[in-house]
């Protein structure tokens, strides 16, 4: 029997009364294809990135101080806060790529 691949998620609130949401989980699946980190090698495994859309990560606090939406890294356990469609290259980068938290957009 095959194990499965582990999968790190994004989730991109969408709830926000413009579509930035929908517009931030574009750019995060447009950058994750530029970057070739779709499918990520960490620890000698594979891995998959999902980029999934949700209703609320009940961070609407963050939300609402911007144009921007909250996104959350699973199984990282990190959220970032106001985040627009441009920030989803530097968030593929630094985080799925490198492994570093972008300290400029964390929710804390």
């Amino acid at each position: 029997m095959k194990s499965a691949a582990a999968v790190t998620r994004v989730f991109v609130c969408t709830a926000q009364k413009d579509d930035v949401g929908k517009d931030v989980a574009k750019a995060f699946k447009i950058e994750l294809k530029k970057q070739g980190l779709k499918k990520l090698l960490t620890g000698g495994s594979g891995s998959k990135v999902r980029v999934q859309t949700c209703n609320c990560l009940d961070l609407c606090k963050h939300c609402k101080k911007g144009p921007g939406a909250a996104v959350a890294i699973y199984p990282d356990n990190v959220y970032y806060g106001d985040v627009k469609p441009k920030d989803a290259a530097d968030i593929v980068r630094e985080h799925l790529g490198d492994g570093h938290v972008l300290k400029r957009l964390l929710l804390e």
